[in-house]
Parts: C-alpha cells; structure tokens; sequence
C-alpha cells in the first residue's frame, strides 16, 4: 500500500442514489442530478467525516466505480408555502445491482486532504500537526461523526477508508469523457475572507474515470450570490471542544 501526507483520507463512498445538483436551484420544482459528484457534495461528506472551523477540507480527486446510470421517481418534497406536500419527479443517479445485496448503488473513490483555515487566525494554537489527521482517520473507521449524504438527503450514503486507484471500475482505461460546466463549489467568507457567498463552476473532464478537481480559487467562472459575514467562534471553547475528541470523547 502507498503512505498518505498526514493531513490526506482517502475513502469509499456509496449507496443506492445520488443526486448531484447546483444547490441554488433545489427550492421546489423538479430536479435532475449531474452526472458526476460536484466538489461541495464531496466536500460535505468530508465535513461529516470530520470537521473544525481551524481547518478547510480541498477535494483532489473522485473516481467513478460503476457505470453512470439514472432514475426517475415521483417524490412528495415539502411545500414551503404551504407546510404540505407537493408531487414532483426527481431523476436520481443510480447503479449496477451489488453482487451482495442486489440492491443498485453508486459508488466512488475519494481523496481529499486538509489545510489550515488562515482566515480563522484566533484558532492558530488548534493548528496542531497530526492531532487533526489522527481524528479524521478514526472518524473515517467509524463511518464518519455525522450522517453521511450523496447530494441530498434524499440519499444516504456510506463511507469507509480504502486506497485511492485500488480495485477496478467501470471507467478504467475508457478514455476521456467531459461533462459541460456544472456547480464545482461555494467560496465562503470565512474561507475566503471576502465577506461575499460565491458560486464557482467549471467543466470537469473524467480520464480513465478519474476527475481531479481544481482548487475553488482555481475557478475562472464565479458568480457573487450575495453579502456574508463570517460566523464567530470561541477560542476557549473550541480548543476545549478539541482536547475532548483528541481523547476519543463526545462533545
């Protein structure tokens, strides 16, 4: 096996439907899912793997396992307006029955590393090599610290640590396959440090079933969607937050 930067995961995501979209337009009306994982979708998973506000998780790559199918279903989403339900079709991605479960999933390969948030320079005694990475990776073993979701939540998903190239997929040796310009992520202000919440798009090219991201400040096409201010974090209890899980306690 291939050794890891102690500040990299790499694990394998699943379930039985996807639903991969730009979140501006998923208030109400029908949806349809990108072909692909966007960068924010993986990136959530990767916060509910394990996240801090001290440190920013960067997607570098996802890789497609299983052939890329899709379904529609009629769904009841709630009816903001009215507090009931309302019928609206959905068209999920979906895969090949599991040889186990003949149940269809989807299923990818991830690896994703993390880095210090610069922007949060109240948090810089949490910036502590090792300690962060030693808890991601025991999260990762348990499944990750929150409900794990593909897109939506819709559609639940599972993790667990693999080797990033390891086993075979659908796509290998296939060649490239592009995708148009689709939702990469969101630039948030604590992140950024621009007090602005913006949307980037680019168009990923898959190889060999293989899509490696850009970086979010790597995108050239952003859209200003509109004013945030960063939200605030208490030092104290941050760091008291940190000792607890470095002890493998709940806080």
């Amino acid at each position: 096996m291939h050794s890891t930067p102690k500040n990299t995961i790499e694990f394998r995501l699943w379930g039985r439907f996807a639903m991969f979209t730009d979140p501006l337009t998923r208030v109400g009306g029908e949806k349809c899912s990108y072909h692909v994982p966007t960068y924010e979708a993986l990136k959530g998973v990767a916060k509910s793997i394990y996240w801090k506000p001290t440190l920013i998780w960067v997607i570098d790559a996802v890789r497609v396992m299983k052939r890329i199918r899709s379904q529609t279903k009629g769904t009841k989403p709630l009816d903001y307006s009215s507090g009931g339900n309302t019928l609206a079709i959905y068209t999920f991605l979906t895969g090949d029955p599991d040889p186990i479960t003949t149940a269809p999933t989807v299923e990818y390969q991830v690896r994703a590393h993390f880095e210090w948030n610069l922007h949060r320079p109240e948090l810089a005694k949490d910036r502590i090599d090792g300690k962060h990475y030693q808890i991601a990776r025991r999260s990762l073993e348990l499944g990750g610290r929150q409900d794990i979701f593909l897109g939506t939540r819709d559609c639940q998903g599972y993790v667990e640590a693999c080797e990033f190239g390891i086993g075979a997929g659908d796509y290998d040796n296939k060649g490239e396959l592009g995708f148009g310009m689709i939702f990469h992520s969101f630039d948030y202000p604590d992140e950024t440090g621009i007090n602005f919440l913006r949307s980037n798009f680019w168009s990923p090219l898959m190889v060999d079933g293989v899509i490696r991201f850009p970086r979010p400040d790597e995108c050239r096409v952003k859209n200003e969607v509109r004013g945030m201010l960063p939200k605030s974090f208490g030092l104290d209890r941050n760091l008291r937050g940190a000792a607890a899980e470095a002890d493998g306690m709940e806080v």
